[in-house]
């Protein structure tokens, strides 16, 4: 499937209204962008949320004049039961588009508050904690006639930089401090949205769940990295996806034509997608694709989270 050259989400996404909308990490780059993004067709509601309660208010600001009610949700990633707290304060009966889109980069070794691998931690595990919670809303929104739910996961091409066993269960209790490590920590994360979106579409096919990548965007994930982190991603970028570095503006494109743009039918559930809208899965190597992996994912995630 060719990418699509002259996606325009001012015209191209449909009226939202009625839709329940979720954004993680809403506050900043791609999340900001995707709330404006749909608050331009008027939604019933959109919760987001962050850490800087000084952003949401800058965004709520910003939302002010469409007239599209809004709610913050303040949590810190790197601890699950604050994630878990805010989630359990979502308040509506129905939930049209989760967008899990929080995430980190090619941090130092270190652990989040519940001991997981730093990276692991958030753009894994709190997303989990977020997925699970949301999950009961989710399906009973998709039970209803006529109805399109669903889910877009952020990942990125960094998920090639996976462990050789794709996902290293023994080690994401460790720093997993070794050469090349922040990347590779990133990609197992990055790994890990691919494979348990793609487990979601399969045990609840009712949901439409598929994993994005953004492109390279001059985001804070991006431009807060050190001089030589940041060459490699330029770099790696100009020789693996030969594409153009792009504003938040733009670089949220993708992610809101999966959760709202694109007609259901022209989705593959469970897909990744590259910008704008190209079918990647041919690109994913048999870790990847490993089905058993996706599933030994999803029963650990759910008995980690059980302890929470």
């Amino acid at each position: 499937m060719a990418g699509i050259t002259n996606f325009n989400p001012d015209k191209d996404i449909p009226s939202l209204a009625s839709k329940v909308i979720f954004v993680t990490g809403g506050t900043n780059g791609l999340g900001r962008e995707s709330v404006l993004a749909f608050a331009k067709h008027s939604p019933a509601h959109i919760y987001f949320t962050g850490r800087d309660a000084k952003a949401a208010e800058s965004l709520a600001a910003a939302l002010a004049p469409t007239g599209v009610p809004s709610t913050f949700l303040q949590l810190d990633m790197t601890s699950l039961p604050t994630v878990k707290s805010a989630v359990a304060r979502f308040a509506h009966d129905r939930l049209d588009i989760l967008m899990c889109n929080a995430g980190i980069m090619a941090k130092p070794p270190g652990l989040t508050k519940d001991g997981y691998e730093l990276q692991f931690g958030v753009n894994h595990m709190a997303h989990g904690v977020v997925i699970q919670g949301l999950l009961p809303v989710l399906l009973r929104t998709a039970a209803e006639p006529g109805s399109d739910v669903r889910v877009v996961c952020m990942t990125s091409s960094g998920w090639k930089g996976h462990p050789k066993q794709g996902i290293a269960f023994d080690q994401v209790r460790t720093p997993m401090d070794m050469l090349m490590g922040s990347w590779i920590r990133y990609g197992q994360s990055k790994l890990a949205n691919v494979i348990y979106a793609r487990e979601l579409a399969k045990r609840h096919p009712e949901i439409t769940a598929v994993s994005i990548h953004p492109g390279v965007v001059e985001t804070a994930l991006v431009t807060e990295l050190s001089y030589i982190r940041k060459k490699v991603v330029y770099i790696g970028n100009a020789l693996l996806e030969s594409a153009p570095v792009v504003k938040p503006e733009q670089g949220c494109w993708n992610q809101v034509w999966a959760a709202a743009a694109a007609k259901k039918s022209e989705l593959v559930n469970g897909a990744m997608y590259y910008p704008v809208g190209k079918l990647s899965n041919s690109e994913l190597d048999k870790v990847a694709q490993d089905p058993k992996l996706a599933a030994k994912l999803w029963d650990w995630t759910n008995e980690e989270l059980a302890r929470i």
